[in-house]
């Protein structure tokens, strides 16, 4: 009688922890600085707007938790408090994912991730590109190597964006997915993308929005001092017109190069004039207030100004209206990813549209000083 106790008892003791056990996924945390605040789940699919799964009060103490009892597919997701967000990358067998951070870097991914590997590896990859510890011949590496297509293509497709000619890298990462599972959203959604933005490039590429001969569209816009600058103001100097950002890896890789040859020229009659798509695109607001849109631009004019500096980007004429991809001179130029430079000789027409690498850009230079 007595082990018939014993039994019963342990599976009352099981039966009660099985219960207690979440069912599905659960997302949880401290995010420092968000107290009383709200956080969403979204699920992102490539070029469409995200669409809320859930969302949660945060407590006093800052802590949260959402519960999807019926799990998440595998997919990408983005954890998000206002304009602030990162993203999280999952597999389809997580349980319990702990999320932990501070609100003020938050969007830099300075967050403690458990129980999701592929959500702590993006992390960590979005950390280095940041701080340039990444490249692009890296991110390329990284796609033919990981075990997570997910991973791969969210990653491709966040660094390289529309840049056509990483398109055949984008490509190799879509067709890992599309092996991995084919019938996913995401691999539909990261298709239809590629395939709108090869037609794009390809357009581009035969219909130049700005054309070789032709008077450069004048772009004026203020510095981070606040102090406008006018391209046009520039005739009589050979002018590299550098589209970049802060926040692109292959951009920071560039600047180097766009230093070396500004510090060898910039007292023959050669300058870089710079445009900036840092800050936030107000169209992939999704919900956000126009105060946190604000914030949102005054963090990354404060990340742009870092970038200047760090970077040793020491020219004075730095533009931007803080509007990301939405940036108006980049609809001018049609630039479609970067970095884009055009070189623009002392009578101010377009001389070339593409130029990148210290060896292209001087001899490119040297034909028109």
């Amino acid at each position: 009688m007595n082990r018939f106790l014993q039994i019963a008892s342990l599976a009352l003791l099981l039966l009660g922890i099985w219960s207690c056990t979440p069912k599905g996924t659960t997302i949880s945390g401290t995010i420092k600085g968000a107290e009383n605040l709200q956080v969403f789940v979204d699920q992102v699919v490539i070029g469409r707007a995200s669409t809320v799964m859930d969302k949660a009060d945060i407590g006093a103490d800052g802590s949260y938790k959402i519960n999807f009892a019926e799990g998440l597919k595998p997919g990408i997701y983005n954890l998000r408090i206002g304009a602030k967000r990162i993203n999280l990358v999952m597999d389809g067998s997580e349980k319990l994912v702990t999320v932990n951070g501070d609100l003020n870097t938050f969007q830099d991914y300075a967050v403690e991730i458990t129980g999701s590997k592929d959500s702590k590896l993006l992390a960590t990859c979005a950390k280095s590109l940041m701080e340039r510890q990444m490249s692009a011949n890296d991110v390329t590496t990284f796609i033919d190597t990981t075990k997570s297509p997910y991973l791969g293509a969210f990653l491709a497709y966040m660094v390289f964006g529309n840049s056509g000619p990483y398109l055949p890298i984008q490509k190799k990462a879509l067709e890992k997915l599309q092996q991995a599972d084919p019938n996913s959203d995401l691999a539909t959604s990261y298709s239809e993308f590629l395939a709108s933005m090869e037609a794009q490039y390809v357009a581009e590429q035969s219909n130049q929005v700005v054309q070789i001969g032709k008077p450069a569209p004048d772009i004026d816009l203020p510095s981070p001092s606040g102090k406008k600058y006018r391209l046009s103001d520039l005739k009589g100097k050979v002018v590299l017109l550098d589209f970049w950002a802060s926040w692109c890896g292959p951009c920071r890789g560039e600047n180097p190069n766009v230093v070396a040859i500004y510090n060898k020229y910039k007292d023959k009659g050669f300058t870089i004039f710079s445009v900036s798509l840092d800050g936030f695109d107000d169209r992939q607001a999704a919900g956000a207030t126009p105060a946190q849109i604000s914030e949102a631009r005054l963090r990354g004019k404060e990340a742009w100004i870092q970038a200047i500096q760090a970077d040793n980007l020491s020219w004075p004429y730095h533009v931007s209206d803080l509007k990301h991809w939405n940036a108006a001179p980049a609809a001018q130029y049609g630039v479609q990813g970067i970095p884009r430079a055009f070189m623009i000789n002392k009578e101010g027409l377009i001389v070339s549209t593409e130029v990148r690498g210290a060896a292209n850009i001087e001899a490119e230079l040297l034909k028109h000083l």
